[in-house]
């Protein structure tokens, strides 16, 4: 079982069905482009008409969550740390309950459409600015390791020049990224879904196979420590116990169900309220089913290498490149499996992307450049449009790039997403939860928690936690009949982090021991915390109590009772016009250089003039 056993490689057939994914994910995004402009209004093409129901909105989520990150940084999170990984099932859930039942109501009953519109209506403009800055730059950040992920994979598998594939995935997004609607997005998204599962479960299958069943797996899963369902160590230093997993992970999820755009976008499109709550509750579904072929992806990988990891072996030089030099092992006598593969990765990444491109542009123009120039023409606002659209595909293929550097996909991806997610999660969480906090507590508060967050979160990459702190699990080379590192029989612990930032080790503080070895599913609990905290007592020092806040903007009782209201054909849905606020929000500034009419049409349903 060692170097002797050689891997395949890509033949005709995995390209051919690399191309089909791609090509068929294309022709439904070029598909819908030409027939939306059939559609009669943009209502119909922003939201679906507000008509769609709670099973393919629930499976575009799902499909949301599936992205690169997922199917090759989990499985390797399974193969380095253990099964403990299951334990996010628990945190998914807290994280639906948490997004249906307190943001959800919000957002459905004000009929909006972008979620920064509910933090001018409750605050101010310039909290909403802030509010889309933090968004831009959480965005960039996460896209450019999604445009990594993908190019690894075609790196390890078919030899394809590694930058070579990061520009050509930025350039065919940024070039993509103008094409389609709601329905093109929600109809690709099934369509990759299939396609994801389909590689997972291929994947599983010749695995079982190929080690003589499931309970060869599950043995040597359990000889190999793997099985480490439950830790209760309440320490959150440690990287990965039922602790961290709970409340980091909640916090984490919750700031991408709960209060991004995409998602937000995607169920308050459903015909009703209880539609879209069902479309979050039967994603739980998708989520769950998705961890579960993630942990037996990862438990089978160790299965294949418990004794000649070739990471250590130096067989694959990064340990997110595990999953496709797995795949080419198990799957090289069946020709388009392989291909099959990097095209689950590589298709979702493309759909994904270019819809962050597109989003990133459209937000910079609808909330930082209309505002400040407002006797633009649209034609002159469609150009900056597309111009921003050029300099955020540049930006997320330059982070692409620092992705490279940031060690590990996943841990990088959520790292992010918990710095900066758990701030603007706050922010929502003020406004929402707490009806005396006011602009100026929920503008200092966000700065603090942002600044605080970024601080453990960076210091974590420029000092990485010891590995007392993470607890990584043994890797073994002992059934290496290679000499490839002169290190035969060797039994190791895998390195702790592959930052290029990380300093020496020498001379550690306290600090860093402590502060900067907090798990990095805490970043998001910190900047949470801290910003609400920040946020409370400044509105409290500032005079939140005197103001009065109109009811639809809180959390009340009566949406808590909205959900025995199911039997109503279709919920009232607030204009949030009738709040006397100064150039109020717009629709979803995502899509809103497509069909730029519909505002005039707004207009007059609405007997205002923004």
């Amino acid at each position: 079982m060692g170097p002797s056993r050689g891997i395949g490689t890509f033949v005709v057939w995995d390209y051919v069905v690399f191309a089909g994914m791609l090509l068929i994910s294309a022709a439904i995004g070029i598909y819908y482009a030409f027939a939306g402009k059939k559609q009669q209004t943009s209502k119909d093409f922003l939201m679906g008409g507000r008509r769609m129901t709670a099973v393919p909105v629930a499976l575009s989520l799902t499909a949301s969550f599936m992205s690169a990150v997922t199917v090759l940084g989990s499985p390797t999170e399974v193969y380095r740390f253990g099964a403990i990984f299951s334990l996010f099932s628990i945190s998914y859930s807290t994280m639906v309950i948490l997004s249906a039942e307190i943001f959800l109501p919000v957002f459905y009953k004000l009929g909006i459409t972008s979620t920064y519109e509910y933090l001018e209506l409750r605050f101010n403009r310039y909290v909403r600015l802030c509010g889309t800055i933090v968004y831009i730059i959480q965005t960039v950040l996460y896209t450019g390791i999604v445009i990594y992920a993908p190019a690894l994979a075609l790196n390890q598998v078919t030899g394809f020049d590694l930058w070579g594939a990061v520009v050509a995935t930025g350039v065919v997004c940024t070039f993509y990224c103008t094409l389609g609607g709601l329905k093109a997005v929600i109809w690709t998204d099934v369509f990759q879904v299939g396609i994801m599962l389909a590689g997972f479960i291929s994947v599983i299958i010749q695995a079982s196979v190929v080690q003589n069943g499931f309970g060869t797996i599950i043995n040597d899963a359990y000889n190999g420590g793997r099985l480490n369902f439950w830790n209760f160590d309440p320490n959150p230093l440690q990287r990965h116990t039922f602790w961290t997993i709970l409340i980091g992970g909640t916090f984490t999820w919750t700031s991408v169900y709960g209060v991004n755009q995409s998602q937000v976008q995607r169920y308050i499109s459903c015909k009703n309220r209880f539609q879209a709550k069902l479309s979050l509750y039967i994603n739980l579904v998708g989520l769950w089913v998705i961890l579960v072929c993630v942990v037996l992806c990862g438990l089978a990988l160790y299965s294949r290498y418990h004794d000649c990891d070739p990471w250590t072996n130096n067989q694959v030089s990064a340990p997110d490149q595990l999953m496709p030099y797995f795949v080419l092992d198990i799957l090289q006598d069946y020709p388009g499996l392989p291909g099959l593969f990097v095209a689950c990765a590589y298709s979702g990444t493309l759909s994904t992307v270019s819809s962050s491109i597109n989003a990133l542009a459209a937000v910079t123009v609808e909330d930082v450049v209309k505002p400040k120039f407002s006797s633009l023409s649209e034609r002159a606002l469609s150009w900056i449009s597309q111009g921003m659209s050029v300099l955020f595909g540049a930006l997320c293929i330059g982070m692409a790039a620092l992705a490279s550097l940031m060690g590990p996909l996943l841990q990088a991806a959520l790292s992010i997403i918990g710095m900066v997610g758990g701030p603007l999660l706050a922010l929502f969480s003020l406004g929402i939860l707490v009806p005396f906090a006011n602009s100026i507590g929920a503008l200092i508060g966000l700065m603090v928690g942002f600044a605080v967050s970024f601080w453990v979160g960076i210091g974590a990459q420029l000092y990485p936690p010891l590995p007392e702190r993470t607890l990584p699990l043994s890797l073994e080379t002992y059934g290496c009949n290679s000499t490839y590192n002169g290190t035969d029989g060797m039994t190791t612990g895998i390195p702790l982090s592959t930052s290029t930032f990380q300093m020496s080790n020498v001379g550690r503080t306290p600090l860093m021991d402590n502060w900067y070895s907090l798990s990095y599913l805490h970043f998001s609990t910190i900047g949470t915390l801290v910003t609400i905290l920040v946020g409370i007592l400044i509105s409290l020092l500032t005079g939140g109590r005197r103001q009065n806040i109109d009811r639809k903007f809180l959390l009340t009782k009566e949406d808590f009772l909205s959900n025995f209201d199911i039997f109503k054909k279709e919920n009232e849905v607030l204009s949030y016009k009738s709040h006397p606020v100064e150039d109020g929000g717009t629709d979803n500034p995502a899509f809103n250089h497509i069909e730029l009419d519909f505002t005039d049409q707004r207009d007059k349903i609405n007997g205002t003039h923004l």
